[in-house]
C-alpha cells in the first residue's frame, strides 16, 4: 500500500533534506571551531606556561611533515573505501560484509602506521620507557609480581613501574608477558597484536548495531567504522587492544539478550571482567552494558536466567586476580596519587576539560559530529509511524551511552590529555552515528544520502591522512 502524504508533509519532505544538510554542516563547523580554538589556546598556554606537556596541543604529537612506505597504500585504501564502501555495504551478504569491514579497517590501520615506517610506526611503539615491554623480565614469577604490583605504583616507591604499567591493572601488562612466553617477543609482535586485535572492534560494533537496532543502520555505519580517523591511534598504542575487548564484551551481551543465549551471556561477562582489569577507566563500559540490557529488556524478560551466567562470567577475572594477591581498588587509589605526582597534577583542568573534546573530534571526524547532531534530533523528535524510527532511536540511545561514558571520564579529571588514545574504546561507539547520514532526512523523503555518504567519507579519510602525514604521534 502506498501512503499519500498530505500537502504539508510533502512540503516538509521537500524542505527537510536541505535544512538537515545545513545543520549537519553547522555541526561540523562547530567541531572545526572547537579544534581550532583548542590548538590556538593550547599553543599559547604551552608556549607561556609549559603546563600542558604536549608538543602539539591538544594532541600528544610533534609537527613533522613526512611521507613513508605506508603512504601509497593508505591513499589507495582510502580511495577504494570512499568509492566502493557505501555500495558494497548496501548489497553484500551480511556474512561477507563483516570480514570485509574488519579487513579494510586492518589495512587502513596498518597503512597509516607504516607511514612512519615499520620501526618507528609499529615495532618501537610499545618499547619506549613508558610502555609495557620495559617490564617483561620483572614478570618471570607472575604470582609474585601480582602480589607486589601495588608496591611499585607510586613514583617514590622502589623500582616504580613505567607510566603505562602503573596506570593500568596488570592484565594489560600480562598480555604482553604471555605473548613473550609463547615466543611472540619484542615490539614488532606486540604492535601486530594490538593492530590486528584492535581492527576487530569495528566488527563488534556492527554486530551490536544490527542486534539492537537493525541491519540497514549497521550497513550504513560500516564504511565509517572501517575508515575511521581513530585508526591513526589504533595503530600506535595498546588502547586499540583494550577497545576491541570492550567492544566484543558489549557485542556478545547484545547477542545474548536478543538471542537469549546463556553462552553468549557468560562470554560477555568474562570479557567485561577482563576489560576492567585492562584499564581502570574502562569500568565506564558498564554504561554501555546497562544500555544494552535496557534495549534488550524483552529478551531478559523472556529468559531472566541470562543474568546468571553474565554475573558468573563477570566475577571470574576479578576473582582470579584477587586470589593472586592483586587488589584492584587499592591499586586504583595509588594510581590517583601517582597521577597527581606527575604531569596530571600540573596539567590545567580548565583547558583539558574542553580540549579533550577537541581530541575526540580528531579521532572520530567531522562526519561523527554531524551524525551526533542527527542522533540528538532522533531522540528529541516526536514519535510517529515512520518506518525505522524505533531502530534509529535504539541506535541513538546506544551512541548516547558511549558519549555519556566519555563525558564522565572527561569531568573526572583523570583524563587530562592523551585522550586521543585513552578514549578509543568509547570513540568506536560514536562512529555508528554516521549511519544517520545515509538515512532519509525528512518524512516521506526518498533520498538515501548516498552522495553525502561519499562526501563525509572523503572528509574522514582526508583528516586521518593529514594527521598521520603532518604529525608524529606519541607512544
Amino acid at each position: 500500500m502506498i501512503r499519500t502524504l498530505p500537502s504539508t508533509e510533502r512540503g516538509a519532505a521537500r524542505s527537510g533534506a536541505p535544512r538537515g544538510r545545513s545543520r549537519d554542516l553547522y555541526a561540523a563547523g562547530a567541531a572545526v571551531l572547537l579544534v581550532t580554538t583548542a590548538v590556538l589556546v593550547g599553543r599559547h598556554i604551552q608556549g607561556t606556561r609549559r603546563t600542558l606537556f604536549v608538543n602539539w596541543p591538544p594532541l600528544l604529537a610533534s609537527w613533522e611533515p613526512h611521507l613513508g612506505p605506508g603512504t601509497p597504500v593508505a591513499v589507495l585504501v582510502a580511495i577504494a573505501a570512499v568509492a566502493y564502501g557505501p555500495s558494497l555495504a548496501a548489497r553484500l551478504p551480511w556474512r561477507a560484509l563483516l570480514p570485509l569491514t574488519g579487513g579494510t579497517a586492518m589495512a587502513w590501520t596498518y597503512s597509516l602506521a607504516l607511514i612512519d615506517g615499520w620501526q618507528r610506526g609499529i615495532a618501537a611503539r610499545l618499547t619506549t620507557r613508558h610502555e609495557y615491554l620495559q617490564v617483561i623480565d620483572r614478570f618471570h614469577d607472575i604470582p609474585a609480581a601480582l602480589r607486589g604490583f601495588t608496591q611499585h605504583i607510586l613514583l617514590g616507591s622502589p623500582d616504580n613501574w613505567p607510566a603505562h604499567v602503573a596506570g593500568h591493572p596488570p592484565a594489560s601488562t600480562l598480555t604482553f608477558v604471555l605473548l613473550d612466553r609463547v615466543g611472540l617477543r619484542g615490539g614488532g609482535w606486540a604492535g601486530v597484536w594490538c593492530i590486528t586485535v584492535g581492527a576487530t572492534a569495528c566488527v563488534a560494533v556492527l554486530v551490536t548495531v544490527r542486534a539492537l537496532a537493525d541491519e540497514s543502520l549497521a550497513r550504513g555505519a560500516a564504511p565509517f567504522l572501517a575508515l575511521a580517523p581513530a585508526a591513526v591511534w589504533m595503530g600506535t598504542s595498546a588502547d586499540a587492544y583494550f577497545a576491541a575487548v570492550a567492544a566484543w564484551a558489549v557485542a556478545l551481551l547484545a547477542l545474548a539478550v536478543t538471542g537469549r543465549s546463556l553462552w553468549w551471556a557468560g562470554a560477555s561477562g568474562l570479557l567485561l571482567g577482563l576489560t576492567c582489569y585492562l584499564s581502570y577507566g574502562l569500568t565506564l563500559v558498564a554504561l554501555m552494558a546497562a544500555t544494552v540490557l535496557v534495549l534488550g529488556r524483552p529478551g531478559i524478560r523472556g529468559r531472566p536466567a541470562l543474568l546468571v551466567p553474565l554475573i558468573a562470567g563477570l566475577a571470574v577475572v576479578p576473582t582470579v586476580f584477587t586470589l593472586a594477591g592483586f587488589s584492584w581498588w587499592e591499586a586504583y587509589q595509588l594510581l590517583v596519587t601517582r597521577y597527581y605526582q606527575g604531569a596530571g597534577g600540573v596539567r590545567p583542568y580548565g583547558y583539558w576539560v574542553w580540549a579533550n573534546l577537541a581530541c575526540s573530534v580528531l579521532i572520530t571526524g567531522l562526519a561523527t559530529a554531524a551524525g551526533l547532531r542527527r542522533a540528538g534530533a532522533v531522540l528529541v523528535r516526536r514519535r510517529g509511524d515512520v518506518p525505522g524510527q524505533a531502530a534509529e532511536a535504539r541506535l541513538a540511545l546506544l551512541v548516547s551511552a558511549a558519549l555519556l561514558a566519555l563525558l564522565v571520564a572527561d569531568v573526572s579529571g583523570m583524563s587530562k590529555a592523551e585522550t586521543e588514545r585513552i578514549w578509543l574504546p568509547f570513540a568506536m561507539w560514536l562512529l555508528p552515528a554516521c549511519a544517520f547520514l545515509t538515512r532519509p532526512q525528512a518524512l516521506g523523503s526518498t533520498r538515501t544520502g548516498g552522495a553525502s555518504a561519499h562526501a563525509w567519507l572523503t572528509a574522514q579519510a582526508l583528516l586521518a591522512l593529514l594527521l598521520n602525514h603532518l604529525l608524529l604521534t606519541g607512544w
